[in-house]
C-alpha cells in the first residue's frame, strides 16, 4: 500500500515541496527513511512512532519504507516529521488518503505527539503557498503573513488524526496578536557634541551609504552607530518579507509575523568568514551580512578582524547578494545593508595626538594593512570623530532627537523611491546622470581631483551620489554645486592618510 504527503525542507533560505511517499509492506517491522535525509531527519523514525502510540493511534508491524522525492534533494532537520506521521496513518487506513490531497504538512513531533515549531517555518510555507498547509500553532500567524492559500494550526498529532478522520472540526486558530510597536532604542539625543558625526549618520540612512568612523576610544563612534538604526523606515511588506524570510531561516526569534523593522547585526571581531559570510560544513547557513539585509551590520573595533574575513565583504557591498559554495551544495543569500563600521587610527587609539601614541611604524602600518585599498573606498562616508570638547561634555547640551532626523530621513528617502530606487546608493551611473545635473564648477573640482588621483570613477560617482542624498535632506532640486559637492568630499575624508594606507578617496 502507498500513501501520498506533501512537505517542505530548507536549502539556504529558500523553501524547496517535498514528496513524502510511505509505502506499506511484508516483512519484518522496520521503519526506513531514504531520498538523501540528514541525521536529525533520519531520526525522525524514533520520533514519529512514538509520537503515533502516546496519541493511542495503531503503529504497523509491517515494514515501512518513506521515500523523500527527489531523491536528489538533502533534506534536513525535522520539519517533514508531520507529513511522515500523516502517511503513516493513512496507508494503514486510520485517515483517509483523501485527506492529504492538496494538503502539506509542516512540523516536528515530540514523543508526546505535541507538534512543535520547525526552524525557516516563513521560507518553507512559502514555498507551499498553493496548498492549504498544516503548521503548529506557534508557526500560524508567520504561515498567514507568508500569503498561504489556508492554514490550519493544530498542537497534538491526535487532535491532526481526528480531523483528518473526519471525527472533529479544525481547531480555531490562534488569537491576533497585539499591533506590532517599534521599539525604541537609543535617542540621538544622548549624544553630546560630535555635528559632523551626527551629520554624517544621517546621510548614511537617508542615502543607504556605508559609513567609516575613525577615532580615538571613548570619543562616541559606538554610540553614535547604535543609534543609526532607529533613523531608518519601517520595512515595506516586499523587504519584510526578505528580511524575515533570512532571520527564519537562521532560527532567530521572530516577531508575530513579519519583522518590520530594520534589524541591528554587531557580530564580535573574532567572527569566522563562515559567520560573517555564511556557510558551514552540512548545512548552509547565512551569516551576519544576510542576518542584516535591509538593516545596519555594525562592525566596531573594524582593524581588529581578520584582513581576508573583511576584504570578503567587497562584493557583497557591490552586488546586494552574496553567493556561498560548499561541498554540500550552493546558495545564494541575499545581503543589502548598511554598513556601519568604527575604528581607532592605531592599536593604542592615541594617533595623530602629538606625545601620546605608543605604537611603533612598524605597530601602525601592520594595524593599517587590516583595511585593504578596495573596501576602504567602498565607504561613501569616512568621518574623523574627536573627543568633545570638556565644556559640552560638561553642560551637556543636547542636540535633536532621533524623532526629528528620522522625519528627514523619511523624507528623503521618499524622493529616492519616487526615482525607482530605495536609496540614493542604489543608483546607477546612467540613473545619476539622468536624475542630476552637475554645475560647471562642480565639474571642474571632479575633474581636478580625479587627474590628481584622489579621487578614484568609483568614488567620484559615490560622491555624486551622497551629494544628492544632501540636497534630498534638504528638500532642494537635484543641482549638484560646488557647497553640496565639497561637503559630500568633507564627508568623505582622506582617512587613509592616518592610517597610513594609499587608498583612493
Amino acid at each position: 500500500m502507498l500513501a501520498t504527503a506533501t512537505s517542505a525542507t530548507l536549502v539556504g533560505v529558500n523553501g524547496h515541496v517535498v514528496t513524502v511517499e510511505v509505502h506499506l509492506s511484508t516483512g519484518l517491522p522496520s521503519f526506513t527513511i531514504v531520498g538523501l535525509p540528514d541525521a536529525a531527519c533520519r531520526e525522525a523514525r524514533d520520533r514519529v512512532r512514538a509520537a503515533v502510540m502516546t496519541a493511542g493511534l495503531e503503529w504497523p508491524k509491517h515494514r515501512v519504507t518513506v521515500n523523500l522525492a527527489p531523491s536528489g534533494l538533502r533534506k534536513g532537520g525535522a520539519a517533514l516529521d508531520l507529513a511522515m506521521a500523516a502517511g503513516v496513518l493513512a496507508v494503514t487506513e486510520q485517515v483517509p488518503s483523501s485527506s492529504l490531497r492538496g494538503r502539506a504538512f509542516l512540523g516536528e513531533l515530540g514523543l508526546d505527539g505535541a507538534i512543535r515549531p520547525v526552524v525557516g517555518a516563513l521560507p518553507l510555507v512559502d514555498a507551499l503557498s498553493d496548498r492549504v498547509v498544516i503548521v503548529p500553532r506557534e508557526a500560524y500567524h508567520v504561515a498567514v503573513a507568508a500569503g498561504s492559500k489556508e492554514v490550519y494550526a493544530v498542537g497534538t498529532l491526535g487532535q491532526l488524526a481526528s480531523v483528518l478522520a473526519g471525527k472533529a472540526p479544525w481547531p480555531d486558530p490562534p488569537p491576533d496578536p497585539p499591533p506590532q510597536r517599534r521599539v525604541c532604542g537609543p535617542d540621538l539625543r544622548d549624544v553630546v557634541g560630535q555635528p559632523q558625526a551626527r551629520r554624517a549618520i544621517e546621510v548614511a540612512a537617508a542615502g543607504g551609504h556605508h559609513l567609516l568612523m575613525l577615532g580615538p576610544p571613548g570619543a562616541g563612534k559606538t554610540m553614535l552607530a547604535r543609534r543609526l538604526v532607529g533613523l531608518l523606515p519601517d520595512l515595506g511588506r516586499e523587504f519584510a518579507l526578505a528580511a524575515t524570510r533570512v532571520q527564519s531561516a537562521a532560527g532567530l526569534p521572530l516577531p508575530t509575523g513579519l519583522a518590520t523593522s530594520p534589524i541591528l547585526r554587531n557580530p564580535h571581531h573574532t567572527a569566522t568568514m563562515a559567520a560573517l559570510i555564511g556557510g558551514g560544513s552540512a548545512t548552509i547557513r547565512p551569516g551576519e551580512i544576510s542576518l542584516a539585509h535591509r538593516g545596519v551590520l555594525f562592525l566596531d573595533e573594524l582593524g581588529e578582524f581578520a584582513p581576508s574575513v573583511l576584504d570578503a565583504l567587497r562584493q557583497p557591498l557591490e552586488e546586494g547578494v552574496v553567493r556561498v559554495s560548499r561541498a554540500a551544495g550552493a546558495c545564494e543569500f541575499p545581503a543589502r545593508f548598511l554598513l556601519v563600521a568604527a575604528m581607532n587610527p592605531c592599536p593604542c587609539g592615541q594617533a595623530g595626538r602629538p606625545g601620546s601614541c605608543r605604537c611603533s611604524d612598524h605597530a601602525r602600518q601592520r594595524y593599517a594593512r587590516r583595511l585593504s585599498g578596495p573596501l576602504l573606498d567602498r565607504f561613501d562616508l569616512r568621518v574623523m570623530v574627536q573627543r568633545p570638547e570638556p565644556d559640552a561634555l560638561l553642560n551637556g547640551a543636547r542636540g535633536e532627537p532621533t524623532s526629528a532626523v528620522a522625519a528627514r530621513v523619511a523624507a528623503a528617502r521618499a524622493r529616492a523611491t519616487a526615482r525607482g530606487i530605495e536609496t540614493n546608493a542604489e543608483l546607477t551611473g546612467t540613473q545619476l546622470e539622468g536624475h542630476t545635473r552637475l554645475t560647471d564648477g562642480a565639474r571642474e573640482v571632479l575633474r581636478e581631483r580625479l587627474q590628481r588621483g584622489l579621487l578614484s570613477g568609483r568614488g567620484m560617482h559615490r560622491v555624486r551620489c551622497v551629494a544628492l542624498t544632501l540636497c534630498d535632506l534638504a528638500g532642494d532640486e537635484p543641482i549638484i554645486d560646488e557647497s553640496r559637492l565639497a561637503e559630500a568630499l568633507n564627508l568623505r575624508a582622506n582617512t587613509g592618510k592616518l592610517l597610513g594606507t594609499a587608498a583612493a578617496q
